[in-house]
C-alpha cells in the first residue's frame, strides 16, 4: 500500500511543481557552474545502490574541498543560489523522481553516502537496508538543521561529533522506523514534514511521537541550539 501511495504522490507533486523545476532550472543553468542537477551514489534498500538526484547548490568538486561530506552552515562551496534552495528544502525535490522508479519511499531513513552509512552500528546497517530510503523521515525531521549543529565546530571537531554522536543517535531513530512503520506512520511524517517546512522552529515530532528513543544530552543540546 505503501508504494502505490508513493507512487501516486510523487508523480501528482511531479506534475504540480513542473513549473517551479523548469525556473529552477534556467537560474541553475545560467548561474554558478552552470549545473542543474547534482547525483551521487547512495545505499539503498537490500544495501545496493542508486543515484540520487538534487539541484546542484555546491560547487562541484566540493566533496573533495573543505570538509568533504559534511556541509556547514553557510559553507563557502555553496553556490549563491544554493543557499536559498537548501534552506527551504527545494533542493531535495527531484528526488520525487527516485520515489516515482522505486529508489525511494516518501518516508524513510535518510539515503547515505557509503561513508555516512558506515558509520552506523552494524545493526542499525542491517535493520535500515531491509527498506526503501526516505525523501523524508523521522531521522530527516530531527537532524533538518544538521548544518547549523556543526557551524561552531572545527573541521576534525566536526568530523568526530558527526560521525560519532550524531551518526549513533541517527541510526537509532532510523532503526526504530524501522521497527514502528505502518501506513499511519507513515502520513504522520508526511504532514510533520510539512509543517516543519512552515514552522521551522516547532518540536511537534516529539509532541506526536512519545516512543521515540530519547536523544543523549550533547546532541539533544546541538538539536536545540540549531533550532
Amino acid at each position: 500500500m505503501i508504494r502505490i501511495c508513493d507512487m501516486l504522490f510523487s508523480l501528482l507533486a511531479l506534475v504540480a511543481l513542473l513549473p517551479l523545476f523548469i525556473v529552477i532550472a534556467c537560474i541553475l543553468r545560467f548561474t554558478g557552474e552552470g549545473e542543474v542537477f547534482f547525483r551521487q551514489r547512495r545505499v539503498g534498500a537490500n544495501g545496493a545502490y542508486f543515484s540520487i538526484l538534487k539541484f546542484a547548490t555546491m560547487l562541484k568538486d566540493s566533496p573533495n574541498m573543505g570538509t568533504g561530506t559534511i556541509t556547514l552552515d553557510r559553507d563557502p562551496r555553496i553556490l549563491p543560489v544554493g543557499h536559498v534552495l537548501r534552506r527551504t528544502k527545494i533542493n531535495e525535490l527531484p528526488q520525487l523522481w527516485n520515489v516515482f522508479i522505486g529508489d525511494m519511499s516518501l518516508i524513510g531513513p535518510r539515503p547515505q553516502t557509503n561513508e555516512c552509512f558506515d558509520a552506523f552500528s552494524t545493526s542499525a546497517k542491517q535493520q535500515l537496508v531491509t527498506v526503501r530510503p526516505g525523501l523524508s523521515g523521522v531521522g530527516s525531521i530531527i537532524f533538518r538543521s544538521e548544518e547549523k549543529m556543526l557551524s561552531s565546530s572545527s573541521a576534525s571537531e566536526n568530523a568526530e561529533i558527526y560521525s560519532g554522536q550524531i551518526m549513533r543517535y541517527k541510526g537509532e531513530v532510523e532503526a526504530w522506523y524501522v521497527e514502528n512503520q505502518s501506513l499511519g506512520l507513515y502520513f504522520l511524517l508526511i504532514f510533520l514534514t510539512v509543517w516543519y517546512v512552515v514552522n521551522p522552529n516547532t518540536n511537534a515530532i516529539h509532541s506526536c511521537i512519545k516512543t521515540l528513543p530519547k536523544a543523549p544530552p550533547d546532541i539533544e543540546a546541538l538539536i536545540r541550539s540549531a533550532s
